[in-house]
């Protein structure tokens, strides 16, 4: 009886320890402790990955394809090696080293500057673009620049007597078979040397003048081709704007002493 006694009470000891244990248990087990730890620093990772992302996102979607380095890039063209900055080359495509087809500019008129945290409303604001001046510059294929086809080629496409125009140009209308749409001629003497030609396509009203509605090109270096285009709200500055892409081109040209010489 005794035996059968001590052990009916192992048995209900058992069972109140059986029925005890879990709540002895901890409430927050290692392995889900680890797991936890792990999601958190996870997390932590992200935030700080998204944060420099972001911020280099959004200077990459500002600056919209422009870039405010002046770091200078050599492109060969032709016979040419000339070096521009960064800020003034316009496709990040064309912003590496070595030999090129052709090189596409942009300035601010009149500081002849790239794009810059000064001035950069001027590149980013469609609004503001009539401040640029746009250039593309490539090995030339005509032996003539704009001035030097007025004779051989343009006088034998114009109609109508030529009209006095303003700030100097007179105004020439080109036939509609020569293939030029809407655009007139104008010209204007220059001392010392060949006549001042460019082409237009002239605004109804002046407050409608596009960002490059005039082009010209010109011969510079060995046998560069710069054309550039401009507003024609600028066109009472055309002679300083001629000189100043002249200028600009030839001071960057890497075998400017050979050329000049």
């Amino acid at each position: 009886m005794f035996i059968l006694r001590r052990t009916e009470t192992r048995r209900t000891a058992m069972s109140h320890a059986a029925h005890s244990a879990p709540d002895e248990q901890p409430l927050l087990s290692m392995g889900f402790l680890l797991r936890t730890m792990t999601v958190i620093s996870v997390l932590a990772v992200l935030t700080v990955a998204i944060s420099i992302g972001g911020r280099w996102f959004g200077r990459h979607i500002s600056l919209a394809g422009n870039t405010d380095s002046t770091d200078e890039i050599s492109l060969t063209i032709g016979r040419d090696t000339v070096k521009f900055p960064e800020n003034a080359i316009r496709f990040p495509s064309q912003r590496h080293e070595g030999a090129a087809e052709r090189v596409d500019l942009y300035l601010a008129w009149p500081d002849m500057q790239g794009y810059g945290k000064a001035n950069h409303l001027r590149f980013d604001d469609i609004a503001q673009s009539s401040g640029l001046i746009f250039l593309q510059i490539t090995q030339g294929t005509m032996s003539r620049d704009m001035s030097g086809r007025l004779e051989p080629i343009y006088s034998h496409l114009l109609e109508g007597a030529p009209e006095p125009f303003r700030d100097g140009l007179t105004l020439h209308r080109l036939r509609a078979d020569a293939g030029y749409g809407d655009e007139v001629l104008l010209t204007a003497p220059v001392k010392g040397g060949p006549d001042y030609v460019v082409r237009c396509i002239l605004p109804s009203a002046p407050d409608k003048a596009a960002s490059g509605d005039c082009q010209r090109d010109i011969k510079v270096g060995r046998d560069l081709s710069v054309l550039y285009r401009f507003s024609s709200s600028h066109l009472d500055d055309w002679e300083h704007i001629d000189a100043a892409i002249r200028t600009f081109v030839e001071a960057r040209l890497v075998n400017h002493s050979q050329t000049s010489s």
